[in-house]
């Protein structure tokens, strides 16, 4: 070979290696529900603020329709795929068929080299799993969530374990979370301790509020005690939702300095029964689910949460609010060994007598709200953003 061929091939090579290492890391966020939008949202706006090294392409699988839709419109996302996945009453098994066939399609269209799911839902694994059988790295956000009981809670712990067996990146919230991957033997090599990536949304929000609480919350009496309640966990449907509304009912009739306020959840399992049971108690109030703004506004102004949420028992501990969860067990014990979040159930009797203590006794109350959060400092987002930062296309 002459020395102008090599030299020209030389080149070529050049050209070609210098055109790969400047192609942009395509990277398909997968959102489903509202609480997905909330701690993917940050993830987004962190890879879109790195244009030179991202692609990002946002796809909505709709498994929350209103809900999801609202939050990315107050982080200004909009979704690049819309799959309007849900139906009425529709069944896991339909939205798992359904959603796995669409996905198909959309890595098809998109061709991205990393999938990045969040937590424990459906959509999360159904994603990952469509992901495995195209050859694309999957990125897990919030891996390594554990209560060791598939069916506590169901169907989120198969959930979030199957997906940990398909990742090929683990970006867990906490050392926990860190240690109970490392025990099923994820390589140590693909799990990085990030934060918690709602705390950067909460953080977020937080700075932007107004000081007067959103139209939508007109109705709260901001001269009394706020007790928050969210509660909408499929293992609670039924005897034990009603044992924590009755609990509600005891604690409003109790406590005349107190109104309970009480997003319900649209699923009419959860709707029919808290409206039928506190619909009528002077000071509680029900109200539509709220947007994630006026949901922050008003964990600000709470005196104590019971919740079966899995977000806000992570957000409430930046805000200084004590939090009960409304679960037998929890995938999220930093907060509860903290001492700023207890785990009490759904028994209506041990719902009334902590609740009650932390409403009387100042001493126990002023001993769980404390501003200390173990789940993240907001800076979660540009953690991940640098790990993808590292791949190549």
């Amino acid at each position: 070979m002459s020395g102008a061929k090599r030299k020209n091939r030389r080149q070529a090579t050049g050209r070609a290696r210098r055109a790969s290492a400047a192609r942009k890391l395509r990277v398909a966020v997968v959102i489903g529900t509202r609480p997905e939008a909330v701690k993917m949202a940050p993830v987004v706006l962190a890879l879109r603020a790195a244009r030179s090294r991202f692609e990002t392409r946002v796809v909505l699988t709709a498994q929350h329709r209103e809900m999801a839709d609202d939050i990315l419109a107050h982080f200004g996302i909009s979704p690049d795929q819309d799959l309007d996945l849900m139906r009425p009453k529709q069944s896991l098994f339909v939205t798992t068929s359904r959603l796995v066939a669409r996905m198909e399609g959309v890595l098809d269209a998109e061709k991205p080299d990393v999938v990045l799911v969040q937590g424990d839902t459906t959509t999360t694994f159904v994603a990952a799993l469509a992901a495995f059988y195209k050859g694309i790295r999957v990125g897990h956000v919030e891996a390594g969530l554990r209560t060791d009981d598939k069916a506590n809670p169901f169907p989120e712990e198969v959930n979030r374990r199957l997906t940990s067996h398909i990742a090929d990146l683990h970006f867990a919230p906490t050392e926990t979370a860190r240690r109970a991957l490392l025990r099923e033997r994820v390589p140590s090599g693909s799990i990085f301790v990030t934060g918690n990536t709602v705390i950067d949304a909460l953080l977020w929000t937080k700075g932007r509020l107004p000081r007067k609480l959103p139209a939508v919350l007109s109705r709260v009496d901001t001269s009394k005690r706020i007790v928050l309640v969210t509660s909408h966990r499929r293992e609670n449907w039924g005897a034990p939702l009603v044992d924590v509304c009755l609990a509600l009912e005891d604690i409003a009739t109790a406590f005349d300095d107190v109104q309970i306020v009480f997003p319900v959840h649209p699923n009419p399992v959860v709707k029919n029964t808290v409206t039928r049971i506190l619909g009528r108690l002077r000071n509680v109030l029900l109200l539509p689910p709220l947007d994630y703004g006026a949901f922050v506004a008003l964990m600000s102004r709470a005196s104590l949460i019971l919740t079966d949420s899995g977000g806000v028992q992570e957000e409430a501990p930046s805000l200084g609010v004590p939090v009960l969860v409304l679960r037998r067990k929890t995938e999220r014990p930093e907060a509860v060994r903290a001492g700023v979040v207890r785990l009490v159930g759904t028994d209506r009797k041990r719902i009334v007598r902590v609740s009650t203590r932390l409403l009387s006794d100042r001493a126990a109350y002023r001993a769980m709200a404390r501003r200390k959060n173990p789940y993240g400092d907001g800076r979660a987002a540009s953690r991940i953003a640098r790990v993808l930062a590292g791949l190549r296309a």
